[in-house]
């Protein structure tokens, strides 16, 4: 029986894949421990309370949101890239500049800088790409 092991894009993509969890949990996290009728986190009813979230949390949530819908393209070129036999230290490379470009992401979102945060959407974007088609 054939062992495989995981190389460092797969690993790259459970990272992506905990990204959002991470988001999601950084604007629930200052609600917790408070009572909902003071603004605390309502576990009973979570979409509404982030529904209701302004500022920094709210973006969180987005970046939460956000990060999921990424994700399938990025889990799709990575397993592809690995089928069709592209050189792993590129696909290495280029699927921690993801996660990179991912984090950048989800810090320009939390700071409210909408325009840093279109530009690295988009490099993140073009690596998916270049994920996807292996020279």
């Amino acid at each position: 029986m054939n062992h495989a092991h995981l190389t460092l894009a797969y690993w790259c993509v459970l990272v992506a894949a905990l990204l959002p969890i991470l988001c999601v949990g950084l604007a629930k996290a200052t609600g917790a421990g408070k009572p909902v009728r003071h603004g605390g986190y309502d576990n009973g009813d979570p979409r509404s309370w982030l529904a209701g979230q302004t500022g920094w949390r709210a973006r969180a949530d987005r970046a939460h949101a956000n990060g999921f819908e990424a994700l399938p393209f990025f889990i799709g070129a990575v397993v592809i890239a690995h089928q069709i036999g592209a050189e792993q230290g590129r696909l290495d490379t280029l699927a921690c500049a993801y996660i990179g470009l991912r984090l950048a992401y989800i810090g320009c979102y939390l700071a409210g800088w909408a325009s840093a945060r279109s530009v690295v959407w988009v490099s993140a974007l073009a690596v998916n790409i270049a994920i996807f088609l292996p020279a």
